[in-house]
């Protein structure tokens, strides 16, 4: 039986550090007010110069390098992001020129926060169905860019980072122990839009001087239905995941969250009756780089050695939409 394993992982982070001090000087709020309600402390800011392909691209280079395949061998890229280098073509299409790729499958999908999770997932399937051998799934997003950065309540939020894998093929004989992505679960409703999009831009409210005047090109967001729609789906999807492979929340290892919010994920952890240092947590360093924040979080747990073959590791997500979902994976 054909599994797919992820072989590498990387990231991108930029180089600028944005403290909870810088933003002290930008906005009313505080140090302590930022770290109570949400855990962060600083994030990153991409030179203006780059772009979202170019973090993109980093990631992917770590990913292969870790994997030990070539470029060229690369056969499918899918980049996870709501903050493309522009509406098209594809981001992974400037990504594909950057590897120095040849012709292969490149194309981005959006699911917001859960886009790496919906990546992986698609991924999966064609490493499964013997369409493609080796996939470059990435997850990546420059939020900075779309903040209003005179809105405290989400301007502290956000941060530019990309996180990448590439997965390949594992075939095992049927009574081995599975390994690689056991399953991945996907879910959305369309009944929670309103609490997190941006609404310029596309072609409801196309870019215009009254729609930037009007400021319809900043994220907006209800922080409080987004936080209890997180808790509640994140755990469900999660509880899915591990009953849909025989298992329970007991069995696993390690638990690679979304960094959205450190509230979040300990009201996570107390619904699925998990010890909060079963999760791995970055949120403090990098504030909540959306699609991006399971890829960077899981190569931090592996070039730390806190992954180790056997261990099982548990994917979850809520974004925008909503869209969610949960991948468990044998390392």
């Amino acid at each position: 039986m054909i599994r797919s394993r992820i072989l590498g992982t990387g990231r991108g982070l930029p180089p600028k550090v944005l403290s909870n001090a810088d933003l002290e000087r930008l906005v009313a709020t505080t140090d302590a007010w930022i770290v109570e309600r949400t855990g962060i402390r600083e994030r990153r800011i991409l030179d203006p110069s780059l772009a979202t392909s170019d973090l993109a691209t980093d990631a992917a280079r770590e990913a292969l390098e870790m994997a030990g395949v070539k470029p060229s061998e690369v056969d499918c890229i899918i980049v996870g992001t709501v903050t493309p280098d522009m509406p098209f073509p594809a981001t992974a299409i400037f990504v594909q020129q950057k590897l120095g790729i040849g012709p292969c499958a490149a194309f981005d999908l959006s699911a917001a926060c859960a886009g790496f999770i919906y990546g992986l997932s698609v991924g999966d399937a064609f490493v499964r169905n013997r369409q493609f051998k080796r996939v470059l799934v990435i997850g990546v997003e420059i939020l900075t860019r779309i903040v209003d950065w005179k809105d405290r309540n989400t301007c502290v939020l956000f941060g530019d980072g990309a996180g990448a894998v590439l997965l390949g093929p594992d075939e095992q004989p049927d009574d081995a122990l599975p390994r690689g992505i056991l399953s991945t679960h996907l879910f959305a409703d369309g009944a929670g839009a309103d609490f997190l999009f941006m609404p310029g831009g596309g072609t409801r409210r196309p870019a215009s001087a009254e729609s930037v005047a009007e400021g319809l090109h900043s994220l907006k967001m209800q922080g409080k239905a987004v936080f209890s729609h997180a808790v509640r789906n994140i755990a469900a999807s999660c509880v899915v995941a591990v009953e849909a492979n025989g298992m329970t929340t007991a069995d696993v290892d390690l638990v690679v969250a979304h960094q959205a919010n450190l509230r979040i994920i300990e009201g996570v952890a107390q619904r699925l009756s998990v010890p909060l240092e079963k999760f791995h947590l970055n949120i403090h360093k990098y504030g909540n780089t959306s699609s991006a924040s399971i890829p960077i979080a899981l190569d931090e747990a592996v070039r730390e050695g806190r992954v180790q073959p056997g261990m099982t590791l548990l994917f979850c997500a809520l974004g925008a939409g909503f869209s969610w979902g949960s991948a468990l994976v044998r390392w």
